[in-house]
């Protein structure tokens, strides 16, 4: 049986480039059986890099079968992955998140969480010597990954290694990073295509703040004034995906890579409140810009307060 390589819901490009990635490691350097997966249609970044590098689009799956060997890459959260995910036989978690707890596995495994920027990172270093037999389309896939995460070198999570490593796979491939970069974001920021909700849900994870369930949701683009145009129509989704989801409250930050700042979406008095409480912000209407905000990984999820 084949194992199951796969990332969190709503996939971003890393979790749809990394299981590609290690599912091509197992299948072609460790000789295991391997196939990747996702858990929702990828982004318009993600499907850019299946187009671009000539990849398959991975079997969108909705659960996982009891006892089906399955590795987790880019997170370890049990609210992101498959509702039977504790009932399927985990071999291993490779991802760059805190850990969150609650996965429980048939035997020990192994897990590597590091703290870089990317999981395609961390995917290359364990591969050794073997990372440079990655043929042309998976070497492109886990830089479009790393440079996706790092939102090219910006975020603050990106570390000196993310960035070596992504320059390694840059001059292997003969590409220059700024234009490829470039042509990543334009395909982010093409955004005309979904509806309110699914760009509400796109790129967005559930946390909970003092009894508060928040959908915190990130929409990184180039083009900031597309989705701000349609804030009014945005914000009168919040509630209807909040009911749907069962949480709270959606924030919704808008991340203009190129400015390097967030504008957060104020719909109400709570919103107001979180804003100024997490970030030391001064709200006066429906928007407030936050310089410097650019990871809910590593700056908007640590400082979220109600």
């Amino acid at each position: 049986m084949s194992t199951l390589v796969f990332g969190h819901k709503s996939p971003d490009t890393d979790s749809t480039g990394s299981p590609i990635v290690w599912a091509w490691y197992m299948n072609e350097v460790k000789g295991e059986a391997a196939k990747p997966a996702l858990l929702g249609e990828p982004n318009t970044e993600a499907a850019f890099m299946l187009q671009h590098w000539g990849l398959e689009k991975p079997e969108i799956i909705g659960d996982v079968a009891e006892d089906a060997p399955v590795v987790i890459v880019d997170t370890n959260n049990p609210a992101e992955l498959p509702a039977s995910i504790n009932s399927a036989d985990i071999k291993a978690i490779i991802d760059h998140h805190k850990l969150v707890g609650g996965l429980e596995t048939k035997g020990p495994i192994d897990i590597t969480v590091r703290p870089l920027a990317c999981t395609a990172t961390i995917m290359y270093d364990l591969m050794g010597d073997d990372a440079a037999k990655m043929p042309e389309a998976i070497k492109g896939a886990a830089l479009t990954c790393i440079l996706s995460d790092t939102l090219e070198f910006r975020s603050p999570t990106t570390t000196e290694h993310d960035k070596a490593v992504a320059e390694k796979l840059a001059a292997d491939l003969g590409l220059d990073i700024t234009e490829f970069a470039a042509k990543m974001f334009a395909a982010k920021s093409d955004v005309s295509a979904f509806s309110d909700a699914e760009l509400i849900r796109m790129d967005s994870k559930e946390y909970e703040v003092d009894g508060t369930k928040f959908r915190v949701s990130v929409l990184e683009t180039t083009a900031p004034e597309i989705p701000l145009g349609r804030k009014d129509s945005l914000m009168e989704t919040f509630k209807t995906v909040a009911t749907e989801d069962g949480v709270d409250q959606v924030l919704l930050f808008v991340v203009d890579i190129l400015k390097e700042e967030a504008t957060l979406l104020v719909p109400n008095d709570l919103v107001k409140t979180v804003a100024e409480k997490s970030f030391g912000a001064s709200v006066s209407g429906d928007t407030v810009v936050l310089p410097g905000v650019m990871s809910r990984k590593k700056q908007i999820i640590p400082n979220l307060k109600v």
